[in-house]
Protein backbone atom coordinates (compact mmCIF):
# COMPACT_ATOMS: atom_id res chain seq x y z
CA UNK A 1 0.00 0.00 0.00
CA UNK A 2 2.01 3.40 -1.43
CA UNK A 3 0.91 6.60 -0.13
CA UNK A 4 3.39 8.95 -1.72
CA UNK A 5 2.03 11.67 -4.29
CA UNK A 6 3.10 11.34 -8.34
CA UNK A 7 5.60 14.07 -8.84
CA UNK A 8 2.49 15.44 -10.70
CA UNK A 9 0.18 15.50 -7.60
CA UNK A 10 2.85 17.48 -5.73
CA UNK A 11 3.19 19.85 -8.63
CA UNK A 12 -0.67 20.82 -8.84
CA UNK A 13 -0.55 21.06 -4.86
CA UNK A 14 2.17 23.72 -5.55
CA UNK A 15 1.00 25.96 -8.34
CA UNK A 16 -2.88 25.72 -6.48
CA UNK A 17 -1.53 26.96 -3.11
CA UNK A 18 0.55 29.52 -5.13
CA UNK A 19 -2.45 30.40 -7.42
CA UNK A 20 -4.35 30.86 -4.14
CA UNK A 21 -1.75 33.56 -2.88
CA UNK A 22 -3.51 36.09 -5.31
CA UNK A 23 -6.71 36.41 -3.97
CA UNK A 24 -6.04 37.01 -0.21
CA UNK A 25 -8.66 37.26 2.69
CA UNK A 26 -9.51 40.83 2.60
CA UNK A 27 -10.92 40.05 -1.34
CA UNK A 28 -13.13 37.08 0.52
CA UNK A 29 -14.32 39.35 2.73
CA UNK A 30 -15.24 42.45 0.98
CA UNK A 31 -17.03 39.73 -1.68
CA UNK A 32 -19.20 38.31 0.81
CA UNK A 33 -19.70 41.40 2.63
CA UNK A 34 -21.66 43.48 -0.56
CA UNK A 35 -23.06 40.20 -1.77
CA UNK A 36 -21.17 39.63 -4.99
CA UNK A 37 -19.51 37.27 -6.86
CA UNK A 38 -16.12 36.83 -7.58
CA UNK A 39 -15.52 37.42 -10.97
CA UNK A 40 -11.77 37.87 -10.91
CA UNK A 41 -11.15 34.68 -9.01
CA UNK A 42 -13.10 32.69 -11.31
CA UNK A 43 -12.20 34.41 -14.85
CA UNK A 44 -8.01 33.06 -13.56
CA UNK A 45 -9.21 30.04 -11.96
CA UNK A 46 -10.57 29.42 -15.91
CA UNK A 47 -7.01 30.65 -17.39
CA UNK A 48 -4.67 28.99 -15.51
CA UNK A 49 -6.77 25.52 -16.61
CA UNK A 50 -8.78 24.39 -12.96
CA UNK A 51 -11.96 24.84 -13.73
CA UNK A 52 -11.97 22.26 -17.21
CA UNK A 53 -10.18 19.69 -14.86
CA UNK A 54 -12.44 16.69 -15.31
CA UNK A 55 -13.61 17.56 -18.91
CA UNK A 56 -11.31 14.78 -21.58
CA UNK A 57 -8.31 16.71 -23.46
CA UNK A 58 -10.18 16.18 -26.87
CA UNK A 59 -13.02 18.43 -25.44
CA UNK A 60 -10.43 21.26 -24.22
CA UNK A 61 -9.60 19.87 -21.12
CA UNK A 62 -7.31 18.02 -18.76
CA UNK A 63 -9.26 14.50 -18.23
CA UNK A 64 -8.48 14.21 -14.25
CA UNK A 65 -10.15 11.81 -12.53
CA UNK A 66 -12.29 11.83 -8.73
CA UNK A 67 -8.31 11.73 -6.57
CA UNK A 68 -7.55 15.01 -8.56
CA UNK A 69 -10.69 16.62 -8.31
CA UNK A 70 -10.31 16.21 -4.38
CA UNK A 71 -7.25 17.65 -4.10
CA UNK A 72 -7.69 20.51 -6.19
CA UNK A 73 -10.98 21.45 -4.12
CA UNK A 74 -9.29 20.95 -1.33
CA UNK A 75 -6.29 22.94 -1.82
CA UNK A 76 -8.19 25.99 -2.91
CA UNK A 77 -10.42 25.74 0.00
CA UNK A 78 -7.29 25.21 2.43
CA UNK A 79 -6.11 28.45 0.74
CA UNK A 80 -9.08 30.47 0.34
CA UNK A 81 -12.18 28.99 2.32
CA UNK A 82 -15.73 27.53 1.13
CA UNK A 83 -16.73 29.63 -1.21
CA UNK A 84 -14.09 28.26 -3.35
CA UNK A 85 -14.93 24.73 -3.06
CA UNK A 86 -18.77 25.26 -3.41
CA UNK A 87 -17.90 26.33 -6.80
CA UNK A 88 -15.94 23.79 -7.45
CA UNK A 89 -18.37 21.61 -6.33
CA UNK A 90 -21.59 23.06 -8.57
CA UNK A 91 -18.98 23.15 -11.61
CA UNK A 92 -16.87 20.27 -11.87
CA UNK A 93 -19.50 17.81 -10.35
CA UNK A 94 -22.91 19.12 -11.77
CA UNK A 95 -21.86 20.11 -15.39
CA UNK A 96 -19.29 18.16 -16.45
CA UNK A 97 -20.08 14.70 -15.08
CA UNK A 98 -23.28 14.58 -15.90
CA UNK A 99 -22.84 15.56 -19.80
CA UNK A 100 -19.81 13.64 -19.62
CA UNK A 101 -21.55 10.75 -18.65
CA UNK A 102 -24.75 10.64 -19.99
CA UNK A 103 -24.97 13.47 -22.73
CA UNK A 104 -24.57 12.59 -26.32
CA UNK A 105 -21.54 13.61 -28.43
CA UNK A 106 -23.42 16.83 -29.97
CA UNK A 107 -24.25 17.73 -26.06
CA UNK A 108 -20.84 17.38 -24.93
CA UNK A 109 -19.24 19.18 -27.84
CA UNK A 110 -21.64 22.04 -26.81
CA UNK A 111 -21.77 21.86 -23.23
CA UNK A 112 -18.06 20.41 -21.73
CA UNK A 113 -16.05 23.39 -23.92
CA UNK A 114 -17.97 26.03 -21.46
CA UNK A 115 -16.76 24.43 -18.22
CA UNK A 116 -12.78 25.64 -18.39
CA UNK A 117 -13.91 29.31 -20.14
CA UNK A 118 -13.83 31.07 -16.40
CA UNK A 119 -16.89 32.87 -17.03
CA UNK A 120 -19.81 30.36 -16.87
CA UNK A 121 -20.73 28.49 -14.45
CA UNK A 122 -23.15 25.76 -13.97
CA UNK A 123 -26.68 25.33 -12.24
CA UNK A 124 -28.73 22.03 -11.09
CA UNK A 125 -31.83 22.31 -10.60
CA UNK A 126 -32.47 19.02 -8.14
CA UNK A 127 -34.27 20.30 -4.36
CA UNK A 128 -37.96 21.00 -4.48
CA UNK A 129 -39.23 23.30 -1.38
CA UNK A 130 -41.47 19.84 -0.66
CA UNK A 131 -39.20 17.18 -0.94
CA UNK A 132 -35.77 18.40 0.94
CA UNK A 133 -33.61 15.51 1.00
CA UNK A 134 -35.90 13.22 -0.81
CA UNK A 135 -35.49 13.99 -4.41
CA UNK A 136 -37.74 11.01 -5.66
CA UNK A 137 -40.58 13.36 -4.50
CA UNK A 138 -39.92 15.27 -7.27
CA UNK A 139 -42.89 16.76 -8.55
CA UNK A 140 -41.65 19.47 -11.32
CA UNK A 141 -43.12 18.12 -14.61
CA UNK A 142 -42.09 17.79 -18.39
CA UNK A 143 -45.24 17.04 -20.15
CA UNK A 144 -45.03 16.08 -23.99
CA UNK A 145 -45.38 19.01 -26.39
CA UNK A 146 -45.52 17.52 -29.66
CA UNK A 147 -41.68 16.53 -30.07
CA UNK A 148 -40.68 18.28 -26.53
CA UNK A 149 -41.62 19.06 -23.59
CA UNK A 150 -43.38 21.79 -21.14
CA UNK A 151 -42.17 22.37 -18.00
CA UNK A 152 -44.11 23.41 -14.59
CA UNK A 153 -42.95 23.32 -11.30
CA UNK A 154 -40.53 24.51 -8.37
CA UNK A 155 -36.77 24.27 -6.98
CA UNK A 156 -35.41 25.52 -4.36
CA UNK A 157 -31.50 26.20 -3.19
CA UNK A 158 -30.41 26.50 -6.63
CA UNK A 159 -26.85 28.06 -6.63
CA UNK A 160 -25.50 30.31 -9.84
CA UNK A 161 -28.43 29.78 -11.54
CA UNK A 162 -28.89 33.37 -12.58
CA UNK A 163 -25.26 33.32 -14.52
CA UNK A 164 -25.56 30.27 -15.45
CA UNK A 165 -25.76 29.00 -19.72
CA UNK A 166 -27.76 26.16 -19.33
CA UNK A 167 -29.02 24.28 -15.84
CA UNK A 168 -29.80 20.54 -15.32
CA UNK A 169 -33.22 19.69 -14.01
CA UNK A 170 -34.68 16.99 -12.79
CA UNK A 171 -37.95 16.65 -13.78
CA UNK A 172 -41.23 13.99 -13.92
CA UNK A 173 -41.73 12.78 -17.23
CA UNK A 174 -44.37 10.48 -15.65
CA UNK A 175 -46.85 11.36 -12.94
CA UNK A 176 -45.66 9.57 -9.74
CA UNK A 177 -48.59 7.65 -9.27
CA UNK A 178 -48.22 6.34 -12.62
CA UNK A 179 -44.70 4.88 -11.79
CA UNK A 180 -44.34 1.18 -10.54
CA UNK A 181 -41.65 2.64 -8.67
CA UNK A 182 -40.42 6.24 -7.36
CA UNK A 183 -37.15 5.39 -9.05
CA UNK A 184 -38.84 5.46 -12.41
CA UNK A 185 -40.38 8.31 -14.66
CA UNK A 186 -38.10 10.72 -13.81
CA UNK A 187 -35.92 12.50 -16.54
CA UNK A 188 -33.05 15.43 -17.02
CA UNK A 189 -33.38 18.12 -18.70
CA UNK A 190 -30.66 20.40 -20.12
CA UNK A 191 -31.95 24.51 -20.14
CA UNK A 192 -30.15 26.92 -22.17
CA UNK A 193 -29.64 30.96 -20.43
CA UNK A 194 -32.88 29.79 -18.04
CA UNK A 195 -32.69 33.31 -16.23
CA UNK A 196 -33.73 35.30 -19.50
CA UNK A 197 -35.60 32.21 -20.64
CA UNK A 198 -39.96 32.66 -20.75
CA UNK A 199 -41.77 31.22 -18.27
CA UNK A 200 -38.60 30.87 -15.73
CA UNK A 201 -38.66 33.06 -12.65
CA UNK A 202 -35.94 33.60 -10.37
CA UNK A 203 -35.74 34.61 -6.69
CA UNK A 204 -33.11 35.27 -4.31
CA UNK A 205 -32.52 33.60 -1.07
CA UNK A 206 -31.13 35.76 1.50
CA UNK A 207 -28.87 33.43 3.63
CA UNK A 208 -26.47 32.89 6.38
CA UNK A 209 -23.04 32.36 4.38
CA UNK A 210 -21.69 31.86 1.30
CA UNK A 211 -23.02 35.40 0.50
CA UNK A 212 -20.69 36.05 -2.73
CA UNK A 213 -22.68 33.21 -4.58
CA UNK A 214 -26.48 33.61 -4.90
CA UNK A 215 -28.63 30.68 -3.95
CA UNK A 216 -32.51 31.02 -5.41
CA UNK A 217 -36.06 29.55 -5.52
CA UNK A 218 -36.86 29.07 -9.18
CA UNK A 219 -40.11 28.50 -10.53
CA UNK A 220 -40.83 27.21 -14.21
CA UNK A 221 -44.50 28.11 -15.43
CA UNK A 222 -44.83 26.16 -18.94
CA UNK A 223 -41.41 26.43 -20.15
CA UNK A 224 -40.65 25.08 -23.75
CA UNK A 225 -37.92 22.02 -23.82
CA UNK A 226 -36.75 21.05 -27.13
CA UNK A 227 -35.97 17.39 -27.66
CA UNK A 228 -31.78 18.57 -27.89
CA UNK A 229 -32.80 19.62 -23.79
CA UNK A 230 -33.12 15.77 -23.04
CA UNK A 231 -30.27 14.25 -21.06
CA UNK A 232 -29.87 10.32 -21.70
CA UNK A 233 -32.82 8.57 -22.30
CA UNK A 234 -36.26 9.68 -21.13
CA UNK A 235 -37.15 8.31 -17.49
CA UNK A 236 -34.12 7.01 -16.80
CA UNK A 237 -33.23 10.43 -15.03
CA UNK A 238 -32.81 8.80 -11.23
CA UNK A 239 -29.75 6.73 -12.56
CA UNK A 240 -28.11 9.67 -14.06
CA UNK A 241 -28.42 11.86 -10.49
CA UNK A 242 -27.03 8.61 -8.85
CA UNK A 243 -23.81 8.73 -10.79
CA UNK A 244 -23.07 12.21 -9.59
CA UNK A 245 -23.97 11.64 -5.78
CA UNK A 246 -20.95 10.32 -4.76
CA UNK A 247 -18.49 12.26 -6.48
CA UNK A 248 -20.41 15.41 -5.12
CA UNK A 249 -20.03 14.12 -1.91
CA UNK A 250 -16.06 13.75 -2.00
CA UNK A 251 -15.67 17.20 -3.26
CA UNK A 252 -18.31 18.13 -0.50
CA UNK A 253 -15.59 16.89 2.02
CA UNK A 254 -12.47 17.88 0.23
CA UNK A 255 -14.32 21.28 0.89
CA UNK A 256 -14.37 20.42 4.49
CA UNK A 257 -11.37 19.32 4.73
CA UNK A 258 -9.38 22.13 3.37
CA UNK A 259 -11.65 24.82 5.17
CA UNK A 260 -11.27 23.40 8.07
CA UNK A 261 -7.47 23.46 7.71
CA UNK A 262 -7.56 26.77 7.06
CA UNK A 263 -9.72 27.70 10.34
CA UNK A 264 -7.36 25.57 12.34
CA UNK A 265 -4.06 27.27 10.64
CA UNK A 266 -5.58 30.75 11.29
CA UNK A 267 -6.16 29.70 15.00
CA UNK A 268 -2.79 28.64 15.38
CA UNK A 269 -1.04 32.16 14.18
CA UNK A 270 -3.25 33.79 16.22
CA UNK A 271 -2.58 31.37 19.45
CA UNK A 272 0.86 32.15 19.13
CA UNK A 273 0.76 35.62 18.67
CA UNK A 274 -2.00 36.70 20.96
CA UNK A 275 -0.65 37.06 25.28
CA UNK A 276 -2.96 37.07 27.91
CA UNK A 277 -1.61 36.78 31.26
CA UNK A 278 2.02 37.05 30.41
CA UNK A 279 2.28 34.03 28.11
CA UNK A 280 1.08 32.80 24.61
CA UNK A 281 -2.32 31.56 24.48
CA UNK A 282 -1.80 28.90 22.86
CA UNK A 283 0.76 27.31 25.81
CA UNK A 284 -3.17 26.82 27.23
CA UNK A 285 -4.46 23.10 26.79
CA UNK A 286 -7.56 24.22 26.72
CA UNK A 287 -7.11 25.29 23.73
CA UNK A 288 -4.41 23.13 22.14
CA UNK A 289 -6.14 20.39 22.63
CA UNK A 290 -9.37 20.95 20.53
CA UNK A 291 -6.88 22.35 17.91
CA UNK A 292 -4.89 19.21 17.98
CA UNK A 293 -7.90 16.97 18.07
CA UNK A 294 -9.75 18.46 14.93
CA UNK A 295 -6.56 18.89 13.49
CA UNK A 296 -6.29 14.67 13.82
CA UNK A 297 -9.66 14.29 12.76
CA UNK A 298 -9.40 16.25 9.62
CA UNK A 299 -6.42 14.27 8.48
CA UNK A 300 -8.50 10.65 8.89
CA UNK A 301 -10.96 12.17 7.07
CA UNK A 302 -8.21 13.03 4.12
CA UNK A 303 -7.41 9.61 4.25
CA UNK A 304 -10.69 8.04 4.14
CA UNK A 305 -11.83 11.20 1.26
CA UNK A 306 -8.62 9.99 -1.11
CA UNK A 307 -9.25 6.32 -0.31
CA UNK A 308 -13.21 7.29 -1.64
CA UNK A 309 -11.84 8.78 -4.58
CA UNK A 310 -9.83 6.25 -5.79
CA UNK A 311 -12.56 3.81 -5.57
CA UNK A 312 -14.81 5.86 -7.48
CA UNK A 313 -11.77 6.36 -10.52
CA UNK A 314 -11.37 2.11 -10.27
CA UNK A 315 -14.77 2.10 -11.13
CA UNK A 316 -15.29 0.40 -7.45
CA UNK A 317 -17.59 0.52 -5.23
CA UNK A 318 -17.70 3.63 -2.79
CA UNK A 319 -21.10 4.73 -1.14
CA UNK A 320 -19.66 3.85 2.21
CA UNK A 321 -16.53 5.33 1.92
CA UNK A 322 -17.88 8.24 0.65
CA UNK A 323 -20.59 9.05 3.58
CA UNK A 324 -17.99 8.15 6.12
CA UNK A 325 -15.17 10.42 4.81
CA UNK A 326 -18.35 13.44 4.22
CA UNK A 327 -19.66 13.00 7.96
CA UNK A 328 -15.73 12.92 9.17
CA UNK A 329 -15.01 15.61 7.17
CA UNK A 330 -18.17 17.89 7.64
CA UNK A 331 -18.44 17.53 11.66
CA UNK A 332 -14.61 17.91 12.06
CA UNK A 333 -14.32 21.29 9.83
CA UNK A 334 -17.74 23.09 11.80
CA UNK A 335 -15.67 22.00 15.47
CA UNK A 336 -12.26 23.18 14.22
CA UNK A 337 -14.14 26.54 12.41
CA UNK A 338 -15.67 26.73 16.12
CA UNK A 339 -12.62 26.77 17.64
CA UNK A 340 -11.09 29.02 15.52
CA UNK A 341 -13.58 31.72 17.01
CA UNK A 342 -13.24 30.59 20.65
CA UNK A 343 -9.54 31.09 20.28
CA UNK A 344 -9.62 34.53 19.04
CA UNK A 345 -12.07 35.38 21.74
CA UNK A 346 -14.39 38.43 21.36
CA UNK A 347 -12.66 39.08 17.66
CA UNK A 348 -13.53 35.95 16.65
CA UNK A 349 -17.33 37.46 16.37
CA UNK A 350 -16.43 39.92 15.06
CA UNK A 351 -16.33 40.72 10.88
CA UNK A 352 -12.58 42.09 11.17
CA UNK A 353 -11.17 38.00 11.65
CA UNK A 354 -12.39 35.87 8.58
CA UNK A 355 -13.06 32.98 11.23
CA UNK A 356 -16.02 34.27 11.60
CA UNK A 357 -16.78 33.53 8.06
CA UNK A 358 -15.15 30.50 7.33
CA UNK A 359 -17.80 29.26 10.46
CA UNK A 360 -20.61 30.21 8.03
CA UNK A 361 -19.34 28.61 5.13
CA UNK A 362 -19.04 25.47 7.58
CA UNK A 363 -22.37 25.06 8.64
CA UNK A 364 -23.87 24.67 5.24
CA UNK A 365 -22.16 21.19 4.46
CA UNK A 366 -23.29 19.79 7.68
CA UNK A 367 -27.07 20.56 5.94
CA UNK A 368 -25.70 19.65 2.30
CA UNK A 369 -25.25 18.21 -0.24
CA UNK A 370 -26.01 15.34 2.14
CA UNK A 371 -27.47 16.35 6.20
CA UNK A 372 -24.79 14.42 8.10
CA UNK A 373 -27.98 12.91 9.90
CA UNK A 374 -28.70 10.86 6.03
CA UNK A 375 -25.11 10.14 5.83
CA UNK A 376 -25.64 8.14 8.93
CA UNK A 377 -28.57 6.59 7.71
CA UNK A 378 -26.42 5.21 4.53
CA UNK A 379 -23.68 4.02 7.05
CA UNK A 380 -26.43 2.74 9.78
CA UNK A 381 -28.31 0.81 6.39
CA UNK A 382 -25.43 -0.21 4.17
CA UNK A 383 -22.17 -0.71 6.64
CA UNK A 384 -24.06 -1.91 9.35
CA UNK A 385 -26.60 -3.65 8.55
CA UNK A 386 -29.01 -2.09 10.60
CA UNK A 387 -32.83 -1.60 9.93
CA UNK A 388 -33.69 1.36 7.41
CA UNK A 389 -35.07 4.56 10.16
CA UNK A 390 -36.54 6.50 7.15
Amino acid sequence: MDFSESQELQLMRDNLRAFAKRFPPSYWREKDATLTFPTEFWEALGEAGWTSALVPEEYGGAGLGALEMAIITEELSAGLGGTAGLLVISNLVFGTMSILHHGNEEQKRKYLPMMGDGKSTIAMALTEPDAGSNALETRTMAVRDGDGWRLNGAKVFITNIERAPFVLILARTKPIDQVTRKTDGLSNFLLDNPATMPGVEIKPIPKMGLNALKTNQVFFDDVKLTPESLLGKEHEGWKQILDVLNPERIVSAATCIGLGNLAIETAVNYAKERKVFGRAIGANQGLSFPLSEVKAQLEAARVLNYKAAWLFDQGLPCAAEVNMAKYIATESCWRACDWAVQVHGGYGYTREYDVERYLREARLHRLAPVSSQMALNFISEHVLGLPRSY
